[in-house]
């Protein structure tokens, strides 16, 4: 079995996009056990982590490849940028993956844990930059192999 190939630093996914529905919002609230009445009606506004919901609506075409073995795979770190107001509901937003950053660090129990910062931009209708997801993806260092003391 070959390797996934890895995109390197820069390398962008194709756009997507995401239609910004209150039914979603007040269910992804409800799901947050929220009340606060900013997240109902028809002007209701995104709560903040709820633009992790876009990856249901993202193509497998549009995800830029990490190339870490899943079987060794952590999500590290989420962090969401906002530039200005919170998207609402009914706006339509044009997401894309870029990667970021690309580092290495050893691992406490030996090997190499690689990691993969991948930055999701979404913009609204005027192509404005209205907020960003930032994703850290850890890969795991490699066990290492066993070896037969009994011989």
């Amino acid at each position: 079995m070959s390797a996934p190939v890895s995109a390197p630093v820069g390398t962008r996914g194709e756009e997507f996009e995401v239609v910004v529905e209150r039914g979603k919002i007040a269910e992804f609230a409800a799901a947050m056990q929220s009340a606060d009445p900013a997240y109902r009606g028809a002007q209701a506004v995104v709560p903040p982590t709820f633009l992790a919901s876009s990856a249901l609506w993202r193509p497998e075409s549009a995800r830029v490849a990490v190339g870490f073995d899943r079987r060794r795979l952590l999500h590290g770190e989420q962090e969401y940028v906002f530039r200005g107001p919170p998207p609402r509901a009914g706006q339509t937003l044009t997401a894309v993956e870029r990667v970021d950053e690309r580092y290495a660090k050893p691992g406490k129990r030996g090997g190499e844990m690689r990691f993969c910062v991948v930055v999701t931009e979404f913009r609204d209708e005027a192509g404005t930059l209205v907020a960003e997801a930032r994703a850290t993806y850890i890969e795991r260092a490699a066990r290492p192999a066993a070896t037969d003391e009994a011989s």
